[in-house]
């Protein structure tokens, strides 16, 4: 089973031999072996290239749970329960892995030093399963009900500037002015409608902008090089409010909330790391997070 994971993620038959240390000879033998057991062929070989067969793609994951539950009952009679090792692959949206998820990494791992972390800063959705990812850390509010969600903290949003664009702008005062000014956009969220909750009413409003991005830290260093007014996560933009180079516009219109989860696929013969750093994240990211603090 390994030597057919590790030809089908290095993509031919010489590559895991070499990687396996092994002859090439032993890894065609190992692949035969294991379609005799199975009783199906598992991958189609032509001399440009290896692609699975409908077979191959169900016995792939199966076998990449039995490797994972092999290593994890290795680790569970090596080292004490207390001691979490191996490799935990995360996958986190830009902004969140560099504003939060990367110092508390670095504890994690100060803590628990036999695991090792692979962090995806994706800003995109990942299919767990097909990218091996352990674990992904999503900010949203409508999950995929066929994966499982640990909730971790709320997620606000405010408006802001800087200094430099509203000396020569009028400050905004009602959310509806908002139409007025350039609004840098997140290309997939709000691109052209900002939601807001105003006196325990829903409002939105129309904005435009000639700036947008994909990803929130380049709406940030455009807003604070003056390009505009934009609505940025109180976890990225709180530390530059705190400093002055951002200035929070509209303080009693609070854009729509959204959660934190950490999401991963199954329950079933989880990692003794994954499982440790499920509670270490609920432990860093507590219900009211430090980053709205005087916000």
């Amino acid at each position: 089973m390994r030597v057919f994971v590790t030809v089908v993620d290095l993509g031919s038959q010489s590559a895991a031999a070499d990687h396996l240390e092994l002859s090439r000879p032993v890894v065609s033998r190992y692949l035969a072996e294991l379609e005799d057991w199975v009783g199906a062929r598992l991958m189609h070989r032509t001399t440009r290239k290896l692609s699975l067969t409908a077979a191959g793609s169900e016995v792939l994951p199966r076998c990449r749970q039995m490797l994972d539950l092999s290593c994890d009952m290795q680790a569970a009679v090596s080292v004490p329960e207390d001691a979490p090792r191996g490799l935990l692959r995360i996958s986190v949206s830009t902004s969140f892995g560099q504003a939060q998820l990367a110092d508390a990494m670095a504890a994690f791992v100060k803590r628990y030093p036999g695991v090792s972390i692979d962090l995806q800063m994706l800003d995109r959705t990942v299919n767990l399963v097909d990218e091996r990812i352990d674990l992904a850390i999503r900010t949203s509010n409508d999950l995929d009900p066929n994966l499982i969600a640990r909730r971790l903290t709320v997620c606000r949003s405010l408006i802001c500037a800087s200094p430099a664009y509203l000396r020569e702008h009028p400050t905004p005062q009602r959310v509806e002015d908002l139409s007025q000014h350039n609004c840098l956009t997140h290309s997939y969220f709000g691109k052209s409608l900002w939601h807001f909750e105003q006196e325990g009413e829903q409002v939105s409003v129309p904005v435009q902008g000639n700036i947008s991005a994909n990803e929130t830290s380049t709406l940030l260093r455009a807003a604070m090089a003056g390009a505009g007014v934009a609505m940025l996560p109180t976890y990225q933009a709180g530390i530059y409010i705190h400093s002055g180079e951002l200035i929070r516009l509209l303080p009693h219109a609070e854009p729509r909330q959204m959660n934190v989860y950490a999401v991963y696929a199954s329950r079933k013969h989880m990692p003794a790391a994954l499982r440790s750093l499920l509670d270490f994240l609920v432990e860093r990211f507590p219900e009211e997070p430090a980053w709205d603090t005087g916000l």
